[in-house]
């Protein structure tokens, strides 16, 4: 919005020629989502709270846990609102793939939300079936992805692997369950971390900083021609969108670290999970997305074991899953599991940044 007014003005006014830098508006769209998020936190927390709209808690999860049932969820409406806002102020309206990004974090939000309604109105941990949940997410994904398909140009379909700079092998339309079944993973990956104050919110900061840096130098053709990546053409405005959930997230944490306030919720945790994906695929990183997100890959392989091998032998590799509660069970306390994985959050991040030199 501010690009559309305030552009045509240069002519009159030539420090206003700031405006069209996505530096300039990438920041500017982090303070104004960062903002809204201090302002929108309070009065929907105390709604949340005046509807009783509380987190169910496990009873066989960590016993810690139980002082957190109805604790206020669905915080991710908070977050999602002032994205929202702060893009539709500072993005460049022109640009497809920031209203394509925008409408999957809106729809997955929506089935987070449904999801969470149900858990609140049973007063229990279960939401959506897990058919309901994968139907919805599986429509939502493959919107977006035959979007994607049918158009951007014919190297959609390439596949790139870190340390090459060539892609190594055209998917074709394979590429089309291949990206689905990515998005799907991935919000559900998201979902499942979202288990301990503030560890999904830490998390998610690093991967879409990252995503920051690499839609802009995936949108500009000089870095992207030196560094040997993917040029994207219009990609380097989803800078502004990364840069926009980076600064809500860091809103959000002020409110969900420990003790908690609020949790994110469904609405939060699959939006934010199933949009990073969706980034990936737009700048053809989509292998490299398993680096950025390593954490959450770990965290849904230690689901994915721990059920197999339950199911084939009987016996249980963790103590529980995922991941972050057997390491409370094994005697971490809460706040050192958060630290620790969000260490290893950051080791991940300077992996996948390093591999833009190493090809």
């Amino acid at each position: 919005m501010f690009l559309e007014f305030i552009h045509p003005l240069v002519a009159f006014f030539t420090p206003f020629n700031v405006i069209q830098y996505l530096s300039f508006r990438g920041a500017y769209a982090a303070i104004t989502s960062l903002l809204l998020c201090f302002i929108f936190g309070p009065r929907i927390i105390a709604a949340l709270l005046r509807f009783k709209i509380g987190q169910s808690v496990r009873k066989d999860g960590p016993q810690s846990h139980l002082k957190k049932d109805g604790t206020p969820t669905m915080g991710g409406i908070f977050l999602i609102l002032s994205i929202l806002i702060a893009m539709l102020l500072w993005m460049d309206f022109r640009n497809w793939y920031v209203w394509l990004v925008l409408g999957a974090l809106t729809a997955f939000g929506l089935i987070g939300f449904l999801d969470d309604y149900l858990k609140v109105a049973r007063h229990n941990s279960a939401g959506l079936p897990a058919w309901a949940k994968l139907i919805f997410q599986f429509a939502v994904s493959l919107t977006i992805v035959l979007i994607l398909y049918n158009s951007s140009s014919a190297e959609i379909t390439y596949l790139y692997i870190p340390f090459f700079k060539n892609p190594v092998v055209d998917m074709g339309r394979l590429w089309i369950p291949f990206a689905v079944l990515l998005i799907m993973g991935s919000s559900n990956a998201g979902n499942i971390t979202d288990g301990l104050d503030g560890l999904l919110a830490g998390l998610l900061i690093l991967v879409f900083l990252t995503f920051a840096i690499l839609t802009y130098l995936s949108g500009h053709f000089t870095f992207s021609s030196y560094l040997g990546i993917p040029f994207i053409p219009g990609a380097g405005e989803l800078s502004v969108f990364s840069l926009a959930i980076v600064g809500a997230l860091i809103g959000f944490l002020w409110f969900n670290a420990t003790p908690a306030e609020v949790f994110l919720g469904d609405v939060g945790s699959l939006s934010l999970g199933g949009v990073a994906a969706v980034l990936s695929l737009i700048i053809k990183r989509e292998i490299l997305f398993f680096i950025i997100g390593g954490v959450f890959v770990l965290e849904i392989a230690s689901v994915i074991i721990q059920v197999a091998v339950f199911k084939l032998r009987g016996k249980r590799v963790f103590k529980m899953a995922p991941w972050h509660h057997h390491a409370e069970l094994s005697g971490w306390a809460e706040s050192k599991v958060v630290i620790r994985f969000w260490i290893l959050g950051g080791l991940f991040t300077i992996i996948a940044l390093s591999t833009l030199k190493i090809q």
